[in-house]
């Protein structure tokens, strides 16, 4: 997992039905120079002209505004999505696309570019709303190394879409909307955000350094070592760990680890969490159609059936691109079915 550029702490808060109360609940107790950047998502009808930046500007002395194409994000102001197109990030700067017709995800799409624009340096927030806009990003957000949140139940206007998120298991933080700003200021203090990677970073994870010690314990309760990983990947993991636990020092959370199992636990499904998606590391699914899967058509194996076995299929993706790729390279033959297909986790 490539590393990020830090830059501006970014977070996306997403909101739908009963999203304005939600959204001054959490600005009204947020401290105004954490040095984050806020941006505010909410689905509205494209006809009408969002009044958020309005209304949301009279809870708070940062400055709100409505997103601009291609405006460069600052630290300590508000920028909320226009009714008439979805928002996205990339490059530190806002993007506008154009919506497109029928069915709108905006939480998802901006969750998720800033999951590809930040990595593990991004948080999502996702308050009040029906259905479930917002899930797949929190998730991608979770994916990539990120902080989630949201809203809980009993204080959302309408429970649909945190409820959604929850019952995923891509939430780090289920909280009321000032609680969520407490974590935010918190988490704006912690090495987790502001601090970049060691300047050896290739060589923390070695001898008796802290994050050496920790990779040990891991390797001594799992059985697995972790000193061949990317070595960025695995301190971010680390941090993002100490930002749930609230440790800002690397011997103090080495010393939680050290007692409390469960810590150690927490941290290595953070290192193993679940990722997956149809052609997913596309390169590598490119060169088994073209180097194997392309040679068995017309291939003398008559009457043989093709048996695929996927390890580590998480919620199954990678088994049917499999299946898929497949299909097409069999084509109409007689054994071209995928009912024998299994993915095993």
């Amino acid at each position: 997992m490539a590393q990020k550029s830090l830059g501006v702490p970014v977070v996306a808060i997403g909101a739908s039905a009963g999203g304005l109360e939600a959204f001054t609940a959490l600005l009204k107790a947020l401290r105004t120079d954490t040095g984050m950047a806020f941006v505010l998502v909410q689905h509205m009808d494209p006809t009408h002209k969002s009044l958020l930046p309005t209304l949301l500007s009279r809870t708070t002395a940062m400055p709100v505004a409505e997103a601009k194409d291609g405006a460069r994000l600052e630290a300590n102001h508000v920028y909320v999505s226009p009714s008439h197109a979805t928002l996205t990030i990339r490059e530190g700067a806002l993007r506008l696309e154009e919506r497109r017709a029928g069915r709108n995800l905006p939480i998802d799409r901006c969750f998720c570019t800033l999951a590809e624009e930040k990595g593990g340096a991004a948080i999502g927030v996702l308050l009040s709303g029906v259905a479930s806009d917002g899930t797949l990003g929190l998730r991608a957000i979770k994916t990539e190394g990120g902080i989630t949140f949201a809203q809980d139940e009993s204080s959302a206007r309408h429970s649909g879409m945190p409820h959604s998120a929850i019952a995923e298991g891509c939430v780090d933080f289920v909280l009321p909307p000032d609680k969520i700003a407490a974590e935010l200021e918190r988490i704006a203090r912690h090495p987790y955000v502001g601090e970049p990677l060691p300047a050896q970073a290739d060589h923390a994870l070695e001898g008796e350094s802290g994050y050496g010690k920790i990779c040990w314990l891991l390797e001594r309760k799992t059985g697995v070592s972790f000193r061949e990983y990317n070595p960025s990947t695995i301190i971010r993991r680390i941090r993002r760990r100490m930002a749930l636990d609230k440790v800002s020092d690397l011997d103090e959370y080495l010393q939680l680890l050290r007692e409390n199992p469960a810590g150690l636990e927490a941290l290595y499904q953070d290192i193993f969490i679940h990722v997956t998606g149809f052609f997913r590391d596309s390169e590598a699914f490119e060169a088994l159609q073209q180097q194997v899967l392309g040679k068995l058509r017309g291939s003398g194996r008559e009457g043989r059936g093709v048996r695929a076995w996927v390890a580590g299929c998480s919620s199954g993706e990678e088994v049917y691109t499999l299946a898929m790729l497949l299909l097409e390279a069999l084509g109409d033959e007689p054994c071209a079915s995928a009912s024998g297909f299994s993915g095993r986790t």
